[in-house]
């Protein structure tokens, strides 16, 4: 009776550690598959990216959850801001969620932006970014972008570069300079995860974004229209209307 009980419990135990090997060298052979289609398109200096007319921003907290400003948060609007100063983008579009009434990023992003003396006519805010998946189909079904530099942190950039690729966005990345921060192992592991689930999204079960809304073009204007223009601080915080 024991025999039988434990090539029973061997059997059970090779079946698992089968499983398991086949899900890590899953997870590995996706992780090398993003990285590798998105290597050659991330810039790791800020004076070095490659400009475009539209600069895609996306949302993260304000607040880390002790009660401390996001270095994330602090990186990407600090890059945004430069790159703008730079001429590398045009235009910037602020994506992030705002699922409910007391925390809304892309406003968040918006008063930042202002503060670094980023013009309001050069900002334009997406409320229903709430996930990179949603922010890069939005920015190309609703915004109509086709070309954009991905604003974010480098370990982001490569699956942020590979659904706007597959979603017919021709991107190129901008790594913010990047701070540690505790915690930060959880989030490369959660990326590495994320990269798995992203191909999954894309080829699997076709992933569709949770609200699209109307077509709403980027209104981009030339430096000559806004050169001069100074941020209005007296500005009530926009509405969804006044994208």
């Amino acid at each position: 009776m024991r025999r039988v009980a434990w090539r029973v419990l061997r059997a059970i135990l090779m079946m698992l550690g089968s499983v398991a090997l086949l899900a890590i060298m899953l997870l590995l052979a996706a992780n090398l598959w993003v990285l590798g289609q998105t290597d050659e398109r991330i810039e790791h200096e800020l004076s070095q990216c490659r400009g475009e007319r539209v600069g895609i921003a996306f949302g993260t907290s304000h607040w880390t959850r002790s009660g401390h400003r996001n270095p994330y948060f602090e990186a990407r609007m600090s890059a945004s801001a430069r790159l703008l100063r730079l001429g590398r983008v045009d235009h910037l579009l602020l994506s992030g969620d705002n699922r409910t009434l007391s925390y809304n990023e892309p406003i968040t992003m918006w008063r930042d932006l202002l503060g670094r003396g980023v013009a309001e006519a050069d900002m334009t805010l997406d409320y229903a970014g709430f996930s990179t998946f949603d922010t890069l189909a939005r920015a190309h079904e609703v915004f109509g972008v086709e070309r954009a530099l991905l604003i974010t942190q480098a370990w982001h950039l490569p699956r942020a570069l590979f659904i706007a690729e597959s979603l017919g966005i021709e991107a190129r990345g901008c790594a913010v300079v990047e701070h540690k921060a505790k915690g930060q192992w959880r989030l490369a592991a959660r990326e590495w995860l994320a990269r798995l689930a992203t191909l999954g999204d894309l080829y699997l079960w076709e992933r569709k974004p949770h609200f699209l809304g109307p077509r709403e073009p980027l209104d981009i204007r030339s430096r000559e229209e806004i050169d001069g223009e100074q941020p209005d601080w007296a500005a009530d915080t926009p509405s969804a209307e006044g994208r």
